[in-house]
Protein backbone atom coordinates (compact mmCIF):
# COMPACT_ATOMS: atom_id res chain seq x y z
CA UNK A 1 0.00 0.00 0.00
CA UNK A 2 1.24 3.82 -0.94
CA UNK A 3 2.41 5.73 1.76
CA UNK A 4 2.41 9.34 2.51
CA UNK A 5 6.04 9.18 1.73
CA UNK A 6 5.67 7.37 -1.93
CA UNK A 7 3.26 10.84 -2.78
CA UNK A 8 5.28 12.94 -1.85
CA UNK A 9 8.36 11.40 -3.02
CA UNK A 10 6.63 10.83 -6.69
CA UNK A 11 5.88 14.70 -6.29
CA UNK A 12 9.53 15.74 -5.47
CA UNK A 13 10.95 13.53 -8.23
CA UNK A 14 8.29 15.10 -10.79
CA UNK A 15 9.03 18.56 -9.44
CA UNK A 16 12.54 18.59 -9.93
CA UNK A 17 13.12 16.39 -13.11
CA UNK A 18 12.50 18.01 -16.76
CA UNK A 19 11.01 14.41 -17.84
CA UNK A 20 8.07 12.83 -17.08
CA UNK A 21 8.11 10.49 -14.54
CA UNK A 22 7.09 6.63 -14.62
CA UNK A 23 4.24 6.10 -11.82
CA UNK A 24 3.02 2.68 -11.05
CA UNK A 25 0.38 1.66 -13.83
CA UNK A 26 -2.28 1.61 -10.34
CA UNK A 27 -0.84 5.15 -8.70
CA UNK A 28 -4.26 6.49 -8.93
CA UNK A 29 -5.93 3.51 -7.50
CA UNK A 30 -3.47 2.91 -4.96
CA UNK A 31 -3.63 7.07 -3.82
CA UNK A 32 -6.94 6.83 -3.61
CA UNK A 33 -7.19 3.94 -1.12
CA UNK A 34 -4.73 5.90 0.63
CA UNK A 35 -6.57 8.86 1.19
CA UNK A 36 -9.93 6.85 1.89
CA UNK A 37 -7.90 4.82 4.86
CA UNK A 38 -7.08 8.05 6.39
CA UNK A 39 -10.03 9.36 6.31
CA UNK A 40 -11.60 6.30 7.70
CA UNK A 41 -8.90 6.41 10.45
CA UNK A 42 -10.37 9.72 11.41
CA UNK A 43 -14.27 9.32 11.20
CA UNK A 44 -13.29 6.38 13.88
CA UNK A 45 -11.03 8.87 16.21
CA UNK A 46 -13.35 9.45 18.90
CA UNK A 47 -11.20 12.84 19.88
CA UNK A 48 -10.81 15.17 16.47
CA UNK A 49 -8.14 17.36 19.08
CA UNK A 50 -5.86 14.33 20.15
CA UNK A 51 -2.29 14.10 19.01
CA UNK A 52 -2.94 11.33 17.08
CA UNK A 53 -6.15 12.71 14.72
CA UNK A 54 -3.99 15.87 14.72
CA UNK A 55 -1.22 14.09 13.13
CA UNK A 56 -3.31 11.97 10.67
CA UNK A 57 -5.68 15.12 9.84
CA UNK A 58 -1.83 17.19 9.15
CA UNK A 59 -0.40 13.88 6.61
CA UNK A 60 -3.97 13.78 5.11
CA UNK A 61 -3.91 17.57 4.08
CA UNK A 62 -0.01 17.20 3.31
CA UNK A 63 -0.81 13.87 0.91
CA UNK A 64 -3.66 15.77 -0.92
CA UNK A 65 -1.70 18.87 -1.10
CA UNK A 66 1.60 16.77 -2.56
CA UNK A 67 -1.20 14.57 -4.83
CA UNK A 68 -2.46 17.53 -6.05
CA UNK A 69 1.07 19.17 -7.34
CA UNK A 70 2.13 16.46 -8.23
CA UNK A 71 -0.79 16.36 -10.95
CA UNK A 72 -0.50 20.12 -11.89
CA UNK A 73 3.15 19.36 -12.55
CA UNK A 74 2.39 16.27 -15.06
CA UNK A 75 -0.14 18.36 -16.91
CA UNK A 76 2.05 21.47 -17.44
CA UNK A 77 4.44 18.84 -19.02
CA UNK A 78 1.85 17.70 -20.84
CA UNK A 79 1.24 20.60 -22.20
CA UNK A 80 4.35 21.46 -23.25
CA UNK A 81 4.87 17.86 -24.79
CA UNK A 82 1.79 18.61 -27.17
CA UNK A 83 2.62 21.69 -27.69
CA UNK A 84 6.09 20.17 -28.85
CA UNK A 85 3.81 17.16 -30.52
CA UNK A 86 2.29 19.09 -32.54
CA UNK A 87 5.22 20.70 -33.84
CA UNK A 88 7.67 18.24 -35.10
CA UNK A 89 6.17 14.81 -33.11
CA UNK A 90 7.11 12.90 -30.41
CA UNK A 91 9.48 10.99 -28.08
CA UNK A 92 8.19 7.15 -27.81
CA UNK A 93 9.54 7.06 -23.73
CA UNK A 94 7.48 10.26 -23.08
CA UNK A 95 4.51 9.17 -24.27
CA UNK A 96 4.93 5.84 -22.67
CA UNK A 97 5.06 7.76 -19.14
CA UNK A 98 1.64 9.00 -19.42
CA UNK A 99 -1.18 7.60 -17.51
CA UNK A 100 -4.37 6.74 -19.02
CA UNK A 101 -6.06 9.72 -18.55
CA UNK A 102 -3.33 11.63 -19.49
CA UNK A 103 -2.67 9.99 -22.97
CA UNK A 104 -6.24 11.26 -23.68
CA UNK A 105 -5.56 14.88 -22.67
CA UNK A 106 -2.09 14.29 -24.92
CA UNK A 107 -4.41 13.48 -27.77
CA UNK A 108 -6.96 16.45 -27.29
CA UNK A 109 -4.43 18.60 -26.55
CA UNK A 110 -2.37 17.84 -29.90
CA UNK A 111 -5.40 17.91 -32.27
CA UNK A 112 -6.56 21.22 -30.43
CA UNK A 113 -2.88 22.68 -31.55
CA UNK A 114 -3.17 21.30 -35.18
CA UNK A 115 -6.36 22.34 -35.70
CA UNK A 116 -5.59 26.19 -34.55
CA UNK A 117 -2.59 26.25 -36.71
CA UNK A 118 -4.78 25.04 -39.23
CA UNK A 119 -6.63 28.33 -38.31
CA UNK A 120 -4.13 30.46 -38.43
CA UNK A 121 -3.06 29.66 -41.45
CA UNK A 122 -6.67 30.19 -43.02
CA UNK A 123 -6.69 33.46 -41.87
CA UNK A 124 -3.24 34.44 -43.23
CA UNK A 125 -4.26 33.70 -46.58
CA UNK A 126 -7.09 35.32 -46.05
CA UNK A 127 -9.41 32.67 -45.37
CA UNK A 128 -8.45 30.75 -48.65
CA UNK A 129 -7.21 27.64 -49.15
CA UNK A 130 -5.03 26.10 -46.01
CA UNK A 131 -1.33 25.57 -45.82
CA UNK A 132 -0.46 22.26 -47.40
CA UNK A 133 -0.55 19.06 -45.18
CA UNK A 134 3.04 18.71 -42.83
CA UNK A 135 2.34 16.32 -40.61
CA UNK A 136 -0.47 13.99 -39.60
CA UNK A 137 -0.77 12.07 -35.94
CA UNK A 138 -1.15 8.45 -36.20
CA UNK A 139 -0.90 5.33 -33.79
CA UNK A 140 0.78 2.62 -35.36
CA UNK A 141 -1.22 -0.79 -35.15
CA UNK A 142 2.06 -3.00 -35.37
CA UNK A 143 5.46 -2.37 -34.60
CA UNK A 144 7.46 -0.88 -37.54
CA UNK A 145 11.37 -1.43 -38.19
CA UNK A 146 13.16 1.39 -38.85
CA UNK A 147 12.50 2.81 -42.86
CA UNK A 148 13.26 5.92 -45.00
CA UNK A 149 11.34 9.45 -45.16
CA UNK A 150 10.80 11.18 -48.73
CA UNK A 151 14.33 12.91 -48.40
CA UNK A 152 15.88 9.69 -47.57
CA UNK A 153 16.66 10.37 -43.91
CA UNK A 154 15.73 6.99 -41.73
CA UNK A 155 12.42 7.32 -39.40
CA UNK A 156 11.83 4.65 -36.80
CA UNK A 157 11.66 1.74 -35.45
CA UNK A 158 7.94 2.01 -33.75
CA UNK A 159 6.42 -0.19 -31.55
CA UNK A 160 2.49 -1.11 -31.63
CA UNK A 161 0.13 1.83 -29.79
CA UNK A 162 2.67 4.23 -30.20
CA UNK A 163 2.10 7.70 -31.49
CA UNK A 164 3.64 9.54 -33.47
CA UNK A 165 3.64 12.89 -36.06
CA UNK A 166 4.41 11.84 -39.41
CA UNK A 167 5.08 13.84 -42.88
CA UNK A 168 1.95 13.41 -45.17
CA UNK A 169 3.68 12.07 -47.96
CA UNK A 170 4.27 9.00 -45.24
CA UNK A 171 1.02 8.52 -44.21
CA UNK A 172 -1.03 7.17 -47.05
CA UNK A 173 1.43 4.57 -47.90
CA UNK A 174 1.11 3.14 -43.87
CA UNK A 175 -2.58 3.22 -43.94
CA UNK A 176 -2.60 1.70 -47.14
CA UNK A 177 -0.57 -1.45 -45.27
CA UNK A 178 -3.32 -1.20 -42.21
CA UNK A 179 0.20 -0.45 -40.31
CA UNK A 180 -1.44 2.99 -38.60
CA UNK A 181 -4.76 4.76 -38.08
CA UNK A 182 -4.27 8.66 -37.91
CA UNK A 183 -5.73 10.20 -34.89
CA UNK A 184 -6.34 13.75 -36.57
CA UNK A 185 -8.34 14.15 -39.65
Amino acid sequence: MLTFSDIYEAMRKEKYSENLQILLRNFLVEVSGYFAEKKEFLNREDDLFSDVAIKGKKKLDNAVSSFRDLLRIRKKKILNLAFVASQVGISKKDFENLLGFEKDLFEELVRALERAEKNQVGEMNGGGKEKECRHRLVRFLDDLPEFLNAEGNPIGPFAKGEVANLECEIVPVLEGDKKIEIIDY
